[in-house]
């Protein structure tokens, strides 16, 4: 725990944000606009120097260009410096402002080369006389989704290793060649956030032969050979961190769902946020009593590397590991993670937890308001605006301070500005009994190579590595030294190092398998890996018995592409490591045995000297989950209807037979559904139901799932729908049959899909607009409202709202009246829209008011509507939950369909939101400001009775 204190600082706008940092730091204003716009990511380099990427054409097609600050020329990469020591940015300059920048995610600056993350490429600029211009500009990689989207290319680092690191969310496809021809192919059913993201692909395939799936973590060589997944399934992991014994920590999206969460990352892992193989979301993958948290990452599937620390609502963003003792020991391993939604940045103390990490410990570290969750100053930050700080990114510097980016606005990500002026702040925060000063680093001595090793900037380290590297075996004596830091994460940069010093470093590194941390042995098996990968069975046989559980588990990842041939006993050595419950070491495994499931069953049958499956261990039970070899259809079954078996285990017997995508085990599972059993057999009702629209589809073709899987059918409809879009009939024929159309709900989606795709005249526009805004359905007519009313709708205006007097009580009655419908508060209410519950932790007044007058500029990613018409004439308005052979539709008010493709006429996503706005809703101003009072207020333990 630490002790916080209040730090009040104006700056030259006018406010004055609170800023909560431990009691013995302090925060300053470093820097703020107009030194730089809008930041986006920062770097450090080896003179102490922030770089900045700025975005201030951010999505300029939601913003009108007039009223916002734009850059015609492109977006902008700084370069701020403290010239005088005082603590104070007091010279900025323009390294660069491209066309080709829009939007740029991401900066990482290694030696020469400043390396720009903007989808849909990774650009680097090489400045090679050092006068803070390119000389050159390379576009690196290119292919990535999410151009001008949150969920696009994110920012690089170097690792450890010397490779390059990046993240990418999951805005795809990704369709990305490297220069040596490999190519990475990453999608999921997710589309939209922009214009520019039209379309994606699920279930491609990498020419590893692998499936990634959604956001991914990847690294490749400085030359742009050697691509390589790290892990894969996020949604969006905006930035990924390195540690120096190689371990990733990320943070990741929700769906506005209280699912944010901070995670250690499993190399091979699936993060697990869509399918497998990313054909559905996790809205069709929810089972009958998971929780939102639950299903969101997909935690009782096997395949899915552990959750981490899941803490609600919020907008995460830049993460880095401060490994200095600049601040104090105190704060030295603490996982500094920024979430822009609810003004902190977090402050983690991993502690090994088996084979991975418990994120139990949280703090929050740098905050703009005074605690958490619970006991927030609305009165003050409606003067103050203390929640528009929105800390984008966090890095160390050389100095040891921690520097953090303020993208300062009231609404975060996936919308409009609504700071017009594109204000920005760099915060610094320091001991408050010492000054910190960025040294002076000698690259061409070894020492000042070594300095820039053991710096607090993780990429000015790379520049220390290299030169090193280079130096071979005249190193050696220096770089031995290090190890007898009494700072762990300084000795892991030595054994990185010692690995790549020719034989005799690697003789070094070969007796650090032997070293009394865990952490340290980790290290020196993944330094050697990478550099000795013809001796990896030998050195996975030595380790295959530690007795760390996350050195096991780096023996089992290293073991995946080997065949099982060649490592059948050790995989069976980890395997009597398992000890039944630790889900890290088990998903290890599960990685390790990747296609090799089928032939290590009966070895592990009889190596187990397995019984009845309904006497199977733990340590079986969970492997047999894991694994789920078509083979164990059987047994599972036997467990699954073993009534002296505690609940969980036969659920969890029915999860593992339900991901067997063979004929057996559909028929087994039909038995089970046939057990007079309720509880079971209901679940596997549901299994039935739900596998019918994929892995068993071909095997239940004979099987009648329960009614209401299709919207009712009206043949007539396709008919007519074809004639009004006949350009070679008669306009009055045409008109006729669109009036006839305009008459029904059906009819009404079908003319708005035809508007939507630019196949109806304007003359019938014209002459069908008032029958389409004669639905009497609320959601529907908001959307004919969209399409068909052109009346001034200014009388709403948050201006003018804000001015006015609220009341929350009358607010919570307009809520429960009008919104839960969609939303949930507290306990109550649907889950189609984004829970409510914590709101007041993501947005201001301004920002709530703002969602609420104009929903289709705060359009959730993964919200947006879609309208399919299906062959039988039905027509369909919500949200697509899954994409492919089989499609998964959710309608405005829960229900969900499932039709195969081929039924489909058309489908389209829409550039709208399916929330009515006030107008629609028959709400005045005064119930906008009543219900956004309401909706600022602590509303976690509300009840709403409807």
């Amino acid at each position: 725990m630490f002790l916080f204190s209040c730090q009040e600082k104006r700056d030259s706008s006018g406010q004055e944000p609170l800023l909560y940092v431990p009691d013995d730091l302090e925060a300053t204003l470093w820097a703020e606009s107009p030194m730089f716009y809008n930041p986006t990511n920062i770097d450090v380099d080896i003179r102490g120097r922030i770089w900045v990427t700025e975005a201030v054409n951010y999505r300029d097609f939601n913003n009108d260009t007039s009223e916002h600050l734009n850059h015609p020329e492109g977006d902008r990469v700084m370069i701020l410096e403290d010239t005088d020591g005082d603590g104070k940015a007091d010279s900025s300059k323009v390294f660069v402002q491209d066309k080709d920048l829009v939007s740029p995610l991401g900066i990482a600056v290694i030696g020469k080369k400043v390396i720009v993350s903007c989808s849909p490429s990774v650009i680097v600029y090489t400045d090679e006389d050092g006068d803070d211009h390119p000389d050159k500009k390379e576009v690196f990689l290119t292919g990535f989704g999410g151009k001008d989207h949150d969920h696009g290319l994110h920012s690089g680092i170097a690792g450890p290793d010397g490779r390059w690191y990046f993240s990418a969310g999951n805005a795809g496809p990704h369709i990305v060649t490297d220069k040596s021809g490999w190519t990475l192919r990453a999608g999921s059913v997710y589309a939209g956030g922009t214009p520019y993201n039209k379309e994606n692909k699920p279930a491609m395939k990498s020419d590893d032969g692998r499936i990634w799936t959604g956001g991914v973590l990847f690294s490749v060589n400085p030359d742009g050979t050697g691509l390589k997944v790290i892990a894969h399934n996020f949604r969006n992991s905006y930035e990924t961190a390195a540690d120096s014994y190689g371990n990733f920590w990320q943070n990741d999206n929700d769906d506005e769902v209280e699912s944010c969460r901070t995670s250690w990352v499993m190399e091979g892992g699936s993060a697990g946020y869509f399918s497998k193989t990313g054909i559905r979301t996790w809205r069709a993958d929810r089972r009958p009593g998971q929780s939102i948290q639950t299903a969101h990452w997909h935690q009782e599937d096997p395949g899915v590397m552990p959750v981490g620390d899941v803490y609600g609502a919020g907008a995460p963003t830049g993460i880095v590991v401060n490994e200095s003792d600049a601040l104090g020991k105190t704060y030295r391993g603490l996982l500094l993670s920024a979430d822009a939604g609810r003004n902190t940045i977090f402050g983690y103390r991993p502690r090994p937890s088996g084979a991975g990490y418990d994120l139990s410990d949280r703090t929050p570290f740098i905050a703009s308001t005074d605690t958490d969750d619970v006991h927030y100053r609305w009165n003050a930050m409606d003067e103050r605006k203390s929640k528009w700080f929105r800390p984008s990114d966090v890095a160390v510097g050389t100095d040891g301070a921690i520097y953090v980016a303020d993208w300062y606005d009231p609404i975060v990500g996936g919308h409009q500005m609504v700071d017009k002026k594109g204000y920005g702040r760099i915060y610094r925060i320091v001991p408050k009994d010492g000054k910190l000063k960025s040294p002076v680093i000698d690259l061409g001595s070894i020492q000042g190579q070594i300095q820039a090793l053991l710096s607090p900037a993780i990429n000015v380290r790379n520049q220390g590595f290299v030169l090193l590297k280079a130096g071979g075996d005249k190193v050696l004596p220096d770089v031995k030294k290090i190890l007898s830091s009494d700072n762990p994460y300084h000795r892991a940069r030595a054994v990185w190092l010692l690995s790549q010093l020719g034989s005799a470093g690697i003789g070094e590194t070969e007796k650090l398998l032997q070293d009394a941390n865990a952490d340290i042995r980790v290290t020196a098996f993944r330094a050697l890996r990478q550099a000795q990968p013809a001796q990896l069975l030998r050195y996975a046989k030595q380790l295959s018995g530690d007795k760390s559980p996350a050195v096991r588990r780096e023996v089992a990842i290293a073991l995946r592409d080997v065949p099982l041939d060649q490592c059948q006993d050790i995989l069976l050595s980890l395997a009597d490591g398992f000890d039944g419950k630790d889900p890290a070491y088990l998903n290890a495994l599960g990685i390790a045995l990747q296609g090799k499931e089928a032939a290590f069953y009966p070895l592990l049958l009889s190596h187990l000297h397995a019984g009845a499956p309904e006497s199977w261990s733990p340590r079986l039970s969970g492997l047999v989950w894991e694994l789920h070899p078509d083979a164990a259809a059987q047994a599972l079954q036997s467990r699954a209807t073993d009534k002296q078996l505690p609940e969980k285990d036969r659920k969890r017997a029915l999860t593992a037979l339900a991901f067997i995508p063979d004929r057996e085990a559909a028929d087994d599972m039909r038995t089970i559904a046939g057990d007079k059993d309720g509880r079971i057999a209901g679940l596997a009702q549901w299994w039935l139901k739900f596998r019918k629209t994929n892995d068993w589809q071909a095997y239940l073709k004979d099987w009648k799932s329960p009614p209401g899987d299709l919207p009712e059918a009206h043949p007539e409809m396709l008919k007519l729908r074809r004639q009004v879009a006949d350009t070679a009939l008669p306009m009055k024929v045409r008109m006729a049959v669109a009036n006839q159309l305009a008459l029904s709900p059906d009819g009404r989606l079908h003319l708005v899909a035809l508007m939507d795709g630019k196949q109806l005249p304007d003359a019938v526009i014209e002459q069908i607009g008032p029958k389409m805004l004669k639905a009497d359905d609320r959601n529907i007519h908001a959307l004919m409202d969209r399409y068909f009313n052109t009346s001034d709708t200014a009388s709403y205006t948050v201006e003018a709202i804000d001015k006015l007097s609220a009341d929350a009580g009358k607010g919570k009655l307009l809520f429960m009246s009008n919104c839960l419908v969609c939303h949930k508060i507290g306990t109550t209410g649907n889950e189609i829209g984004p829970d409510l519950t914590t709101i007041q932790t993501r947005y201001d007044k301004s920002g709530i008011l703002e969602s609420i007058v104009h929903p289709d500029a705060a359009v959730a990613f993964g919200s947006e509507p879609y309208i399919i018409t299906l062959k039988n004439g039905a027509a369909l308005y919500g949200l697509l939950l899954s994409d492919g052979p089989v499609v998964t539709a959710m309608d405005t008010y829960g229900k969900q369909y499932i039709m195969e493709s081929a039924q489909i006429e058309s489908k389209r996503r829409l550039n709208t939101t399916i929330m009515p706005s006030p107008r629609h809703m028959s709400l005045s101003q005064n119930d906008v400001a009543n219900i956004a009072a309401f909706l600022l207020q602590n509303n976690k333990d509300v009840t709403v009775n409807k």
